[in-house]
């Protein structure tokens, strides 16, 4: 089973069971498809050029997953491996089924393209599995990206897992995209499965998306505002003295009585840790004292009324 191999990585796994770490789904798979129609001329140039042959690499579907089920489609014959970035242990899950492993060793050790191959319907043999890692390093490599929009995965991918192994191997769970892509000749297709947590790929998007980190921080704001909301704070409430010199407060006497300008029972702020609110009216109701709000708190316009003396209008 994998497990998170740092402090960063065991406070995305902790924030993932706790509030899904998922976006939305719009863009989540907005973002997943970007990425995989950037990959997939890539991906065909590069098989191609490893095989000799031309093969067609086309998207079939991006969608909403999890990562449990990434193998979930494949049939039972098929290759997988994990593969790590620097921020995660297992940032994506590659998995090739039959027919697409087929294609690929037919067409590597010169069989006909325009031909059907014969389906595999047995374990995979170790050339089987070799082809198999050769064709995810391709994958990884074309979906890796470069400069701001690299996933920084760790290449050369680990050698491909077949049959008791790959279908026991135990996957983190949390939210995901699946990204499918079909390797096609003229005779035959299969496909390969790429499953990547969201977390992952909306954080790795950064450098490609900055014109939409406004939204993304949103987004974050909203997932996290229900908490926020719920924390609870200290309320002041004070109410301004009349204006003295420093003369005066030199003179002040323990006992002594100082009095409230006319004005300074309208003049109360509330605060909440030292950040000023709203401006006030102190009242009472009953047996206990309130504070009426009057109007949010200008920063502003207070700093302009503290240039004036307070009797300047009287003058």
């Amino acid at each position: 089973m994998t497990s998170p191999g740092s402090p960063a990585e065991a406070r995305s796994l902790i924030i993932e069971r706790l509030i899904g770490d998922s976006g939305e789904t719009a863009q989540v798979i907005g973002t997943g498809r970007g990425m995989a129609e950037r990959a997939a001329p890539l991906l065909q140039k590069s098989l191609t050029s490893e095989l000799g042959v031309p093969v067609t690499v086309d998207l079939r579907a991006v969608e909403v997953s999890r990562v449990s089920e990434a193998r979930s489609r494949a049939g039972d014959t098929f290759a997988m491996t994990i593969v790590a970035s620097s921020t995660s242990s297992d940032a994506m899950t590659l998995v090739i089924d039959a027919p697409a492993i087929a294609i690929m060793v037919c067409t590597l050790f010169g069989g006909d393209p325009d031909l059907p191959v014969s389906p595999i319907e047995r374990d995979l043999s170790q050339i089987e599995v070799d082809v198999s890692t050769m064709v995810f390093q391709q994958v990884a490599q074309a979906l890796n990206g470069s400069g701001r929009r690299s996933l920084d995965l760790r290449l050369p991918v680990p050698r491909a897992m077949s049959g008791t192994e790959a279908k026991r191997r135990v996957l983190r769970d949390g939210a995901a995209v699946r990204i499918v892509l079909g390797i096609s000749t003229p005779a035959e297709s299969g496909t390969i499965t790429v499953t990547m947590p969201q977390r992952i790929v909306l954080a790795s998007r950064d450098g490609a998306a900055a014109a939409s980190e406004g939204d993304l921080s949103a987004s974050w704001r909203a997932r996290f505002s229900e908490e926020v909301m719920r924390s609870t704070v200290a309320l002041e409430a004070t109410m301004p003295l009349a204006r003295l010199t420093l003369g005066d407060l030199a003179d002040f006497e323990i006992g002594q009585v100082i009095e409230f300008e006319e004005t300074a029972q309208s003049r109360a702020r509330l605060s909440a840790r030292g950040q000023t609110l709203f401006v006030c009216e102190f009242g009472k109701l009953g047996q206990n004292y309130t504070v009426r709000i009057r109007h949010p708190y200008d920063a502003g316009q207070d700093f302009i009324d503290g240039l004036m003396p307070a009797d300047a209008g009287r003058a």
